[in-house]
């Protein structure tokens, strides 16, 4: 492999940054063939591609997440040298990068995290929102510190990576005032018949609860299936149907969408886990998460 020339890498970071070679020309004051040039001219002298086509977008690959997490640190201490220079304070808290399985709910997620905002030494937190899938493979290039999931890695994932359960939690179902009161008689089979909002089949939480309906032999008309378990919970508060949520955040939920609790099932749980790159936890931040998950959250 030839030297690495620093103005090819800046130029294939801010087209990794902005998400494309467009955007980045404006940022560069480039044209898009020169830029495009110069990608050609990096990928050349790495030997090996670093974006690939996703329709009309531009994607990284393996080797392109590799590079870039390198290339984020290399600029960032760039840009912390000429803060230096010029005499200007230097943030030293401490970077806690985290991706969130974008299946996890996101009451839960803030509740996980929210222990870092309230730590001694002072720490930036920065979150990913993604499919599974894609955060482990930032994980796998150290882009991340850490993922939060509601599954464990998989073995078909030929990654390095380290499941830690931060705890588990009954399921709640929920629905408006004047609905969960007439859901709550007879439950469960009161759900039969009910319009139901759903987690989409994907997730290991539907696969869990289809298992439970049929236990129960109870049918009910499922108006909408969500991968992202917010917006689910929006169709809830307005009224479109009955939905579920981890009894950890019941209250939580609540507050928030104004819906009232139908029951709680131990039938049903739901595992999460912080997954990282290390078997045992060293980043402070991330040791204050589990711990705090373990004691407080999932208690």
């Amino acid at each position: 492999m030839n030297n690495l020339n620093l103005k090819h890498l800046r130029y294939f970071w801010v087209v990794a940054s902005r998400g494309s070679i467009t955007s980045a020309s404006e940022a560069l004051h480039l044209t898009p063939q020169t830029i495009s040039g110069q990608l050609r001219v990096l990928e050349d002298s790495i030997g090996a591609k670093v974006f690939k086509k996703s329709g009309r977008n531009l994607v990284l690959t393996d080797t392109g997440r590799l590079v870039f997490s390198y290339a984020e640190e290399m600029f960032r201490l760039e840009g912390e040298l000429q803060d230096l220079l010029a005499g200007k304070p230097i943030d030293k808290g401490l970077v806690l990068n985290v991706g969130v399985s974008n299946i996890v709910p996101k009451l839960l997620a803030y509740r996980v995290l929210e222990p870092v905002t309230r730590m001694e030494e002072e720490v930036r937190l920065v979150c990913h929102e993604a499919p599974l899938v894609d955060l482990l493979a930032d994980l796998s290039v150290h882009k991340l510190d850490l993922v939060i999931a509601d599954s464990p890695v998989s073995p078909v994932f030929s990654i390095k990576a380290y499941n830690h359960v931060l705890g588990e939690s009954a399921t709640s179902f929920f629905a408006r005032g004047r609905e969960a009161a007439r859901y709550r008689k007879g439950f469960p089979g009161s759900l039969d018949g009910a319009p139901m909002l759903m987690p989409t089949s994907g997730s290991s939480l539907r696969r869990v609860i289809d298992q439970w309906l049929e236990r129960e032999n109870i049918r009910p008309q499922i108006v909408a299936e969500f991968e992202d378990r917010a917006l689910m919970k929006a169709f809830g508060e307005a009224g479109a149907g009955v939905f579920t949520s981890p009894t950890a955040v019941e209250d939580d939920v609540k507050a928030k969408y104004g819906v009232q609790v139908i029951a709680r099932t131990d039938e049903l749980h739901e595992r999460f886990y912080a997954i990282s790159a290390e078997r045992r936890i060293k980043h402070p931040a991330v040791a204050t998460i589990t711990d705090a998950a373990r004691k407080d959250l999932f208690t």
